[in-house]
Parts: C-alpha cells; structure tokens; sequence
C-alpha cells in the first residue's frame, strides 16, 4: 500500500534527518516506529503527510508517487495523521470537532453517517458529543483527536505517540481502538515511545538509530539483546517473551 524508499529528508532544506529510510506497510497492517528521541521517526509520518522537507527519495502511495503531493491532496486519497499532543479544538464541542474532520466532504449526509459511525466504535464521546473539547480528559481528548481522523474514511493513520503522558488504563483503551480500526482494514502507522505496547500490537516493526532503519521483523525482535537491553533494561515482560 505505502512504499517509502530510500528517503532523505529534514528540515529548512538544509537538515538532513533521515538518511535513507526504506520501509513499507500493507493494508490492514499495524507497523510500529520505535527508537530513542531524536532517532527521526516523527520526521517519517511528517514527511509522508507533506510536513517536512523531502530531499531525495520516494514515497509511493498504491501506484501514486506522492512525495511531493500538498497535505490536502493526501487527505484527499486517503492519508490522514493524528499528531503528538492531542491537538483538539478546545473551544468547540466534541461534535463541532468531528465535523471538521470532514471539512473536505462536500455530501453532508456523508458526513451525518460518518459522524454515526464514529459514535456507534467511540461510546464515551457520544455521550459527551455536546460538551467542549477542552473539558474532556487526556485520554478522552486522544479518543477525539483519532476519531476526526477517522471522518475522512482514511485507508492509512499515522500515529505519532498516542499514548504520551495517559493513564495506563485509558493508554489500554487507545491500543484496543488501534486493533479494532486495523481490523476495519486500514493501515496504521503508529510511532510509540511506551516499546512493549507498541510491539505488543504491530504486525511488523522498523527500529530506527539517527535516521537510520538499523533492525527489522515481527515480535521476535525483542530476542534480540541489543533490543531488550536499549528499550527494555534487559527485561522484557512476559507476555512478550
């Protein structure tokens, strides 16, 4: 589905970040991103969703070169990306917030539908649908951030660390919508600092070293020593052994 191939890419057109990344990912399919800070992965979905500087390289989307396609146009064919930070609309209710995940639909009855269906997988914003986005908690406002992004009827999400700074309870929740929207068929590409949760999930898994992919593979990585004793301490939960 995603083909990203040897990408250079950064900043201000100087900074190189990464240096040659090649990686894919296929429908229904849940690859994870992992890394120490600095390492580039946030650089990979924002060079995918148009926000970074591509240098060299290749970013094909099903049969498309999309490499140097505008943010819309790639919400247009069905990329969407749900950034750090829960980035909501504080002064807008949760439904007000939703709808402007659809704002390039153009069939409001689309959007109606959609907006039921986001309510019919995310109970608890239903429910608080007519409340403002800023009282909602942490957890709840991570729900709404990835549930806009689902209005547009995405083939692909990018995930940049959806779990940053929630509860372990509510950070539970998150995983499980994460599955249940891969089971829907589209592809997700989540960056996680929380490793275990993350390769707990992920059909496939990329490790990246300053803008480098330096290992590849399935859960199986974490038998690797070099993996356990960098992101774990050399101690790897059971349900991951």
């Amino acid at each position: 589905m995603l083909n990203v191939e040897n990408l250079k890419a950064g900043y201000d057109n100087t900074v190189e970040v990464l240096h040659g990344i090649d990686f894919t990912i296929d429908i229904g399919e849940i690859v994870a991103l992992i890394g120490p800070n600095g390492a580039g992965k946030s650089t990979i979905l924002k060079s995918i969703f148009g926000l970074a500087d591509i240098f060299s390289g290749k970013i094909i989307f099903g049969d498309k070169d999309i490499t140097n396609l505008k943010t819309y146009e790639l919400i247009e064919l069905g990329i969407c990306f749900v950034p750090q930070g829960r980035q909501v609309f504080s002064n807008m209710t949760v439904l007000e917030n939703l709808q402007m995940g659809a704002f390039i639909m153009k069939d409001q009855n689309v959007t109606e539908r959609n907006v039921n269906d986001i309510f019919q997988k995310f109970s608890t914003l239903k429910e608080r649908q007519n409340e403002l986005a800023g009282n909602l908690s942490g957890g709840q406002q991570q729900l709404l951030a990835i549930a806009r992004a689902l209005m547009q009827k995405p083939q692909i999400l990018l995930l940049d660390e959806p779990s940053l700074g929630l509860a372990p309870k509510i950070m539970k929740e998150i995983f499980e919508k994460i599955v249940e929207i891969k089971n829907e068929g589209i592809a997700v590409l989540i960056i996680e600092q929380n490793a275990k949760q993350a390769i707990g999930i992920a059909d496939r898994i990329y490790i990246l070293e300053n803008g480098k992919i330096v290992m590849q593979g399935n859960k199986d990585i974490l038998k690797s020593e070099k993996i356990r004793d960098i992101y774990f301490g050399g101690d790897v939960a059971p349900q991951f052994r």
